[in-house]
């Protein structure tokens, strides 16, 4: 006989509103949602940015600020979580509901010690465990997460710790108590891929060891391909689109996941192939929609989506006759049933965008337009307030040399901290080096002049990384992209017409020159950035981190956009980026550094499709990949710990720490790691800064 407590679901959440007052105009945040999350189960709930994820997910864990309005049922095993006081839900939050939050810096309690924070949980909940066993199990749950000297760390501070720890860290926080539901809120969002794939590991471990079920909050879908069991996307507010996660990713039923889909770069795909933009922004949720909130970006969308909000409704093979029939694939979409059946196509839903006509693309001569050599920046490690003294030194560039050819684009990647944004700001200053040589066009920066130097900036400009940040919000969107230019004495009318011919060369209507940026959406904020760059008529462009802030539906038309500008204008980018999905569609070469060193470089293809190194191997490796069939197939090669220091003393290889093939090798070339730096050489048409680059390709899980 069944069980009904083990088939009832663990958590069931029904019509769940949340809207916050607004100065008379409420924010409808959440509208309507319904989802179930059965024991043991992962759900993975996915969607743009403000489309209410993390809004929803706060409300089941009582979170929400006080003047939210929340409606509806939530129910966790059977009882009634809406409407309990706060100390009600304190006794429940954390021993059978636990949270990993986004910024475990901010999450993480600054004047106590990572180990008392763990010890505080295990005992809010256990008042008869002493002081020393809650020490104790605070060490264990450390060493389970994968903290290297637990004993040790367990008495640092969140400030001592890396990201990728303190997440680790969080999760043991979470997993004290022995939780039934983990609900873990973009765990991975702001660490490094290599970073990721290890706190993904812990968290299916972490749920393996708990029984625990999982609900995972993310904006990547190649995440919650190798994770979820089942997806729920939301768009506005609302679930769009539920289904098991082979069935969504194979055959996706709503224009938005379609859209979302085809917009994602994927390491498995053709690099030639374009990214298929998701054109528009989410609505506003000021006002209720009154017909489906996608149709003003929905390509397939007729006179009648707009005539009422579509429910989300069981999906059959063919037309929907019968909703009852079918309850494990649901969307909200009126030509649903023309989708399901084949009718519309999902590739003509959003077709790829046309390559720029061969007529229009710049003819571009072979030749070295930035060319870097030995290049170093050290910067001194001193302590003291009065009596200051150097106590050693920060290596952050040591040794770094590559060049960009005129029309390519090189891809400059590694984890955060190896030295990525110190070598872009050494070439950007145009100045004297503390060891090697820039040459832009020719040109030794090192004997430049200041009107020279002046001059020369014109010829090599920078995008940034948060459009936000990079655009004076006093100024409008004229004097933005207009301000190097008077810089360079450009008079106003010619500064006029040129603002309107760069803001339709970036897609942007050039009637949007007397708005301000918080009137844009981030990508469009970025193609601002992007004009500013280019009015001054650059051969260089150096992008740091230019779509790493934009939701996926957004990266991939800024990331056609530069292509196309490549072609067109001949530009050359050096493109540093974390993402290698997006690498691997941008770049021509690639140079992956670690700890201030260039350890593998070349051509793109050559080193994407047969990486020699073992740090580009782990990296490749951990890069999602946005199908299930494929991620969950995949051979996974994680480093052990996090990047060391660079002010670290180094004798030999600085990577054979973490690095698995070390682990692997005989004894006697081991020794050659200790004992000798390895430099760059060649090793099948790529440069290699390893010993034992020709040994077979380390396969490991």
């Amino acid at each position: 006989m069944t069980d009904p407590q083990a088939t009832a679901p663990l958590l069931k959440v029904d019509d769940l509103t949340v809207t916050f007052p607004n100065a008379g105009t409420p924010v409808h945040a959440v509208r309507g949602v319904s989802y179930e999350v059965r024991r043991g189960e992962f759900l993975g709930i996915v969607g743009e940015s403000g489309s209410g994820k993390s809004v929803s997910s706060m409300a089941v864990m009582g979170l929400l600020p006080t003047n939210a309005q929340v409606s509806g049922s939530i129910r966790y095993d059977g009882v009634e979580l809406l409407g309990q006081s706060d100390k009600e839900l304190s006794k429940i939050r954390g021993r059978d509901i636990a949270m990993i939050f986004q910024d475990p810096l901010s999450a993480l309690t600054p004047v106590y010690t990572i180990g008392q924070q763990i010890a505080e949980g295990l005992r809010l909940h256990d008042s008869a465990l002493s002081q020393r066993a809650a020490e104790t199990r605070a060490v264990e749950l450390l060493k389970i997460v994968g903290i290297p000297n637990a004993e040790r760390r367990a008495k640092s501070f969140p400030h001592e710790f890396s990201g990728g720890m303190r997440q680790r860290a969080m999760i043991a926080i979470a997993i004290a108590n022995d939780p039934q539901l983990i609900i873990a809120d973009e765990p991975t969002t702001a660490l490094d891929v290599t970073i990721q794939a290890q706190i993904l590991e812990v968290l299916q471990k972490a749920k393996d060891i708990t029984g625990a079920a999982v609900v995972l909050i993310t904006h990547d879908l190649g995440v919650v391909a190798g994770n979820a069991d089942r997806v729920a996307v939301m768009y506005a507010g609302r679930i769009v689109e539920t289904a098991p996660v082979v069935p969504l990713f194979r055959e996706p039923l709503m224009p938005y996941t379609i859209g979302l889909l085809r917009s994602m770069p994927n390491m498995a795909a053709n690099q030639q192939e374009r990214l298929v933009p998701l054109e528009g922004r989410p609505p506003l949720l000021t006002t209720v929609p009154t017909g489906c909130p996608f149709a003003p970006r929905c390509p397939i969308a007729v006179a009648a989506c707009l005539e009422g909000e579509p429910a989300l409704l069981p999906v059959l093979d063919g037309p929907l006759e019968d909703p009852t029939t079918s309850v494990n694939h649901t969307a909200a979409c009126i030509r649903v049933g023309e989708i399901a059946d084949g009718s519309l196509r999902r590739p003509e839903i959003f077709p790829r965008p046309d390559e720029v006509p061969e007529e229009l693309v710049a003819e571009v001569a072979p030749e070295t337009v930035l060319d870097v050599r030995d290049l170093t920046r050290a910067f001194p490690l001193t302590k003291g307030v009065v009596f200051r003294r150097n106590i050693g030194t920060v290596r952050a560039v040591d040794g770094v040399s590559f060049s960009v050819q005129r029309g390519r684009t090189l891809g400059l990647v590694g984890e955060s901290g190896c030295g990525k944004t110190t070598t872009i700001m050494e070439i950007l200053e145009l100045a004297g080096t503390q060891g090697g040589s820039i040459h832009v066009n020719g040109v030794d920066t090192a004997t430049l002049s200041k009107p020279d130097r002046r001059k020369l900036r014109s010829d090599i400009q920078v995008v940034f990384q948060d459009p936000m940040a990079s655009l004076d919000p006093r100024m409008t969107i004229e004097d933005i992209i207009g301000e190097p230019l008077t810089v360079h004495g450009v008079s106003p009318t010619e500064i006029r017409s040129r603002v309107g011919a760069m803001l339709e060369l970036v897609g942007l209507e050039p009637s949007f020159a007397g708005r301000y940026p918080h009137e844009f959406s981030g990508g469009q904020r970025q193609r601002i950035g992007i004009a500013r760059a280019l009015v001054v008529e650059p051969k260089i462009l150096v992008l740091d981190e230019p779509v790493s802030a934009l939701d996926v539906s957004v990266q991939a038309g800024v990331i056609n956009l530069l292509e196309d500008l490549k072609q067109r204008l001949g530009l050359s980018y050096l493109f540093v980026a974390h993402d290698l999905a997006v690498v691997r569609h941008i770049a021509d070469d690639v140079a992956v550094m670690y700890l201030g060193r260039i350890v593998e470089y070349g051509p793109s293809a050559t080193i994407f499709d047969d990486p020699k190194h073992p740090y580009t191997q782990a990296l490749l490796s951990a890069v999602p990949v946005p199908d299930p069939e494929i991620e969950r197939s995949r051979q996974r090669i994680l480093l052990n710990g996090d990047l060391p220091s660079p002010s670290d003393d180094r004798v030999g290889c600085s990577f054979r720490s973490r690095c698995p093939l070390f682990q692997l090798l005989p004894a006697d070339k081991q020794a050659v790691c200790e004992r000798d730096d390895p430099r760059e050489r060649p090793v099948d048409g790529r440069l290699v800064a390893c010993h034992h680059a020709e040994s077979d390709r380390l396969v490991t899980a």
